[in-house]
């Protein structure tokens, strides 16, 4: 029984995991408010009569978020709190039959290609014109912007490949008619987002392009950073590091997730590339941009990863002193080519080697911001927070890097998506405070 009236037509979209799922919700929500629906993202309100989730189904973690949030709305339906629950993404593409099964309180289950049959099931029509429109959910003057969709590495412990697919890259004009989309909304800085960046254009152009996009992105009026993330280290294309050496829209920042310090564990992974190599790159990198920040996300509890295979990976992190780490629990995903072997490494062995890396990098993001005392950088305002101002250099990302701090004043006053100049006063282990010169 109702308890209490929804409104018609109101959907509210909710977004798990990662950037690539915020930029699929964000078209979706273009295309609901195209055909007349009043749309909100992630509300607190329980008004709306209809709820989709955006699901992912990257690793448990991930899996277990997406499961509880589908059974909350569901009970939220039981209670007659919302109407009809749907849900998409990931998890969704990946785990479907067993979805149905195990939660048939869901009105429809819909994988990561099948917005349009979302939409028909809403009685809406898929707009082809609405192509590259978005409903921004991040702040109006930072965006991603998805360049290819899908991947066809072959890393042993990725299900990615089967929830998005083969690789397929977007075309240099529709990107960039995409970013002057963006530009003209007030975004200052676009995030490049795939599951591999560095693969961009060898399915279109039957070479890798993306250097070139990168040109072509940084002639849109408006824009004023880029930055790259989820670059793949095998056969990273040098280009574009002269490319971001020589265009001052370029951040000076690399995502390249490395997932190992093990040459023997990098082999099993079957990364296409081994420690040596993998130091070899990042010393190429740093000798052409000194000043380059560069993030990397490792992987803690591989199947056969020993002590010593560890103790190999925290002494490589200890020696190439990333700007940024991330690390993850080995997760065991089924279809992948390490379900073949045991996951013979406990979760609690698995919890004490990611806390080890955490640690210690911690220790490092200390030091490295400790230098940046009495230096001056740009730094882009995202938002205020009790007595802060709260913004990012070029070296840090929204959500997962760095801050820099600014103390509100009666002299100072800044404007959320404007660009200031903050000389660097104090530093934590992931902040920094500073003042606004002139």
């Amino acid at each position: 029984m109702k308890t209490k009236t929804l409104k018609k037509n109101k959907i509210n979209v909710i977004t798990l995991g990662c950037s690539k799922n915020i930029f699929d919700s964000e078209v979706m929500m273009a295309q609901l408010k195209a055909n007349n629906f009043d749309v909100d993202h992630e509300s607190e309100k329980t008004d709306a009569e209809i709820v989709i989730i955006n699901t992912c189904g990257f690793i448990d973690n991930a899996k277990e978020e997406s499961i509880n949030t589908i059974v909350n709305y569901v009970e939220a339906k039981k209670e007659g709190l919302v109407d009809k629950v749907y849900v998409s993404g990931c998890l969704s593409e990946r785990y479907k039959d067993d979805l149905k099964q195990e939660l048939p309180e869901v009105d429809a289950y819909f994988g990561t290609r099948e917005l349009p049959q979302l939409l028909k099931t809403l009685n809406a029509d898929y707009k082809h014109e609405l192509v590259g429109e978005r409903l921004l959910t991040t702040p109006s003057h930072y965006a991603y912007l998805k360049i290819a969709e899908g991947c066809d590495r072959p890393c042993s412990f990725c299900a990615i490949p089967l929830m998005r697919g083969k690789h397929r890259s977007t075309p240099i004009e529709d990107l960039v008619k995409q970013a002057e989309q963006l530009a003209n909304k007030g975004v200052k800085e676009i995030m490049l987002i795939a599951q591999d960046l560095t693969y961009y254009g060898l399915d279109l152009y039957k070479k890798r392009e993306l250097a070139k996009l990168l040109d072509e992105l940084s002639k849109v009026e408006g824009i004023s950073w880029i930055r790259l993330h989820y670059a793949y280290p095998s056969g990273f294309p040098m280009d574009v590091i002269q490319v971001m050496k020589n265009n001052p829209k370029i951040c000076n920042y690399l995502d390249i997730p490395l997932q190992h310090g093990s040459s023997k564990v990098l082999k099993a992974m079957r990364r296409g590339i081994d420690r040596e190599k993998t130091v070899k790159l990042i010393e190429s990198i740093r000798t052409e941009i000194p000043n380059i920040a560069i993030r990397t996300t490792l992987i803690a509890g591989y199947p056969g990863e020993t002590q010593a295979d560890f103790d190999e990976m925290f002494n490589w992190v200890k020696v190439m002193r990333f700007d940024r780490l991330g690390i993850f629990a080995y997760s065991h995903e089924e279809n992948t080519h390490a379900y073949n072997f045991e996951d013979d490494v406990s979760s609690e062995i698995k919890k004490e080697r990611t806390e080890e890396i955490m640690e210690l990098q911690a220790g490092i993001s200390f030091e490295l911001n400790e230098q940046k005392i009495g230096n001056t950088y740009k730094v882009l305002v995202d938002r205020v927070e009790g007595d802060f101002f709260i913004g990012r250099t070029e070296f840090d990302s929204p959500e997962v890097d760095n801050e820099v701090l600014i103390k509100k004043d009666n002299e100072t006053y800044l404007r959320l998506g404007d660009f200031v100049n903050v000389e660097i006063t104090s530093s934590e282990h992931f902040d920094l405070f500073g003042k606004v010169v002139d």
